[in-house]
């Protein structure tokens, strides 16, 4: 039979494989992890089953593995997906994350597709797709950021009387990209030495950044900060259109939201203040400071900081 989804708790083996998606979780996330300590029992265990069936699409895109065998592994579990958004899933299933993932899905409305989606961007990384614009590169954000956003919305849902509600889906797709985008400014340099590069090449050309970071500096004579002050200024008119969701959650699923997306604010803050910080290496905050962010999101005060600070400044 599929994963019960009745009750308040969840049968044995459906608590092991949550138990499993929770330690998943808090070893491997570094930032996510705050945020859905915040949330109540159900929607957390929820939510480390989506992190864990990501975390697995995420490995094989970012493995060893030839291309070949990566594109066959996305699309085995391609095919995971479709038996656990079919019912095929059981308790006794071995693999705890399919077993989670199929019961979160009964108690939420979670849209799996997007799930399908996060594998179609793994498959654009797989196969080296550049960017020449933003508008392409949104898509790939959509794809790996703006869908996962979607997902967790179908956790948390919308309050009650929430006003503008059916634009939810929209403003966590945004707040999506905007965590993506700041992941890709942080990451620069390590995206350059696999070999991938994110940002539009219409900005790299703009900025004389077309040869790229390989060698962890700068192209000679480029405007480095001004590339990256650019793409600060998006990522924070994304922050501020994304941020329209937080009114629309319960207290505790907005303070999931709030201190996910606080953290990763202050990241971008860290960047504009020091652009050649990210080739020197991975940009991040202390443990204090993230847990400061967390309490901060479920006091409301990051949200209300970041509306007054976004309202004063002109989007991209």
């Amino acid at each position: 039979m599929t994963p019960t989804v009745e009750g308040t708790h969840p049968s044995a083996p459906v608590a092991a494989a949550y138990s499993y998606c929770e330690a998943v979780t808090g070893s491997q996330a570094r930032n996510f992890a705050y945020g859905i300590r915040l949330l109540p029992a159900d929607k957390r265990q929820a939510m480390s089953a989506l992190y864990a069936f990501s975390r697995r699409v995420d490995d094989i895109g970012d493995g060893t593995l030839p291309a070949e065998a990566k594109l066959a592994r996305l699309e085995d579990t391609r095919a995971l997906l479709g038996r656990i958004r079919d019912g095929l899933v059981e308790e006794d299933d071995t693999d705890p994350v399919a077993v989670a993932l199929a019961h979160a899905a009964g108690r939420f409305p979670i849209p799996l597709g997007g799930l399908d989606e996060l594998i179609d961007g793994v498959l654009m990384d797989v196969r080296g797709t550049h960017y020449e614009t933003w508008d392409e590169l949104k898509v790939y954000c959509r794809c790996v950021a703006g869908a996962i956003g979607r997902l967790s919305l179908g956790v948390f849902g919308t309050a009650p009387g929430a006003r503008d509600a059916a634009r939810a889906s929209e403003y966590a797709d945004t707040l999506g990209l905007a965590l993506q985008l700041t992941n890709i400014l942080r990451d620069v340099r390590e995206d350059a030495g696999n070999g991938r590069t994110y940002l539009p090449a219409e900005d790299l050309d703009k900025f004389g950044c077309a040869e790229g970071f390989d060698s962890g500096r700068a192209p000679a004579g480029s405007d480095f900060p001004g590339l990256v002050h650019h793409e600060v200024r998006r990522a924070r008119a994304l922050f501020t259109e994304g941020y329209r969701l937080l009114p629309m959650l319960d207290r505790r699923s907005g303070a999931c939201v709030a201190a996910m997306a606080g953290i990763y604010r202050r990241l971008l803050d860290r960047i504009e203040r020091e652009p050649y910080a990210v080739l020197r290496g991975r940009v991040s905050l202390p443990v204090r400071e993230k847990a400061y962010v967390a309490v901060r999101g479920l006091s409301g005060l990051d949200a209300r900081t970041v509306s007054r600070q976004s309202a004063r400044r002109r989007p991209l």
